[in-house]
């Protein structure tokens, strides 16, 4: 009896994911502030009205990358182990599918500035994303001080991580330090977990 014939469905990836991945190799070749959305339609070979319809700036293309990256953090759940280890470990997750790309985040950071408007709620959702794949309620008064802790928490985490180069250690003792701090002050004002 013949093997019936199956057909390989290919579908088609996202172009904002496409999108996204040539926001990130250009961002590597020449400055963020100089890169342009059609830039990025051409080298992600996507046509620019299809892009500009899902992603009418490059900011949509950042969040997009964010969330692609918390993705990451999502994926790292772990009940087994304690609420700070897993908090640790969803952090660190974050953090390693943010590595291979490195160099072009650092540069459109830089480009962005330290206090564009688009950083808080980026921060944010990563840090309600975060908390809450460790376990930790994020709904009501005591979860949007966790959220504001660790927003905060995440900001600095990401500026260690931007200037250590190789093994990631400083960061890990950084992410360490930090989480603990976070959860003793939270404690303090009745919303530790």
């Amino acid at each position: 009896m013949a093997k019936p014939k199956t057909s390989l469905v290919v579908t088609p990836a996202d172009p904002l994911d496409l999108a996204a991945d040539a926001a990130l190799r250009l961002a590597g070749e020449k400055p963020w502030r100089e890169i342009t959305l059609r830039d990025i339609a051409a080298e992600a070979g996507v046509s620019f009205a299809e892009l500009y319809a899902k992603a009418p700036g490059k900011g949509a293309l950042l969040d997009r990358l964010s969330r692609r990256f918390d993705g990451a953090a999502l994926a790292s759940d772990d009940a087994s182990t304690e609420v700070l280890d897993r908090l640790f470990e969803a952090t660190m997750a974050r953090l390693e599918a943010m590595e291979p790309h490195r160099f072009a985040l650092i540069a459109i950071a830089r480009d962005e500035g330290p206090f564009s408007p688009r950083w808080g709620p980026r921060f944010a959702t990563t840090a309600r994303a975060l908390l809450e794949t460790a376990g930790i309620d994020t709904s009501g008064r005591r979860g949007a001080l966790r959220i504001a802790a660790m927003t905060g928490t995440w900001v600095r985490i990401v500026q260690v991580w931007r200037d250590d180069e190789g093994a990631l250690n400083r960061t890990m003792a950084e992410i360490d330090k930090r989480l603990k701090l976070m959860r003793s002050r939270l404690g303090r004002v009745g919303a530790g977990f």
